[in-house]
């Protein structure tokens, strides 16, 4: 596997770190890479969403205090690789939502549910 800003600390500050804690980032503070518009990262599993009213996360999105102009990092709960619901923080700050949620109380049977950090235009 080809080591990436999001691969190569896996169960040290990203990937899984316990239980109900999954790092899509980096854990550390302060380590830095260099990233392009639309890098992301995303974990997901298959679910069936049959008789679902709602999919949720809870998310803690902590952005560095500097980033580029015209850039932001934004969170997103997403189904069939369609954003329902998304999240950013400013620069330097950290968002804790505890019920990032998306309606899929239409959708019936097995969907793909993932929670997405991605570089977005800010």
């Amino acid at each position: 596997m080809e080591l990436t800003a999001f691969t190569s600390r896996l169960g040290e500050g990203q990937g899984r770190l316990g239980p109900g804690v999954f790092v899509l980032g980096d854990d550390e503070p302060g380590r830095f890479f260099e990233f392009a518009l639309g890098d992301r990262v995303e974990v997901s599993q298959a679910v069936d969403l049959t008789g679902v009213m709602l999919a949720r996360s809870a998310v803690r999105l902590r952005v560095p205090e500097r980033m580029p102009a015209g850039f932001a990092w934004e969170a997103s709960l997403a189904v069939d690789g369609m954003k329902y619901a998304s999240l950013r923080a400013r620069p330097g700050r950290e968002r804790i939502v505890t019920d990032l949620a998306a309606n899929v109380s239409k959708l019936t049977g097995v969907h793909v549910v993932g929670v997405r950090l991605e570089l977005v235009p800010g």
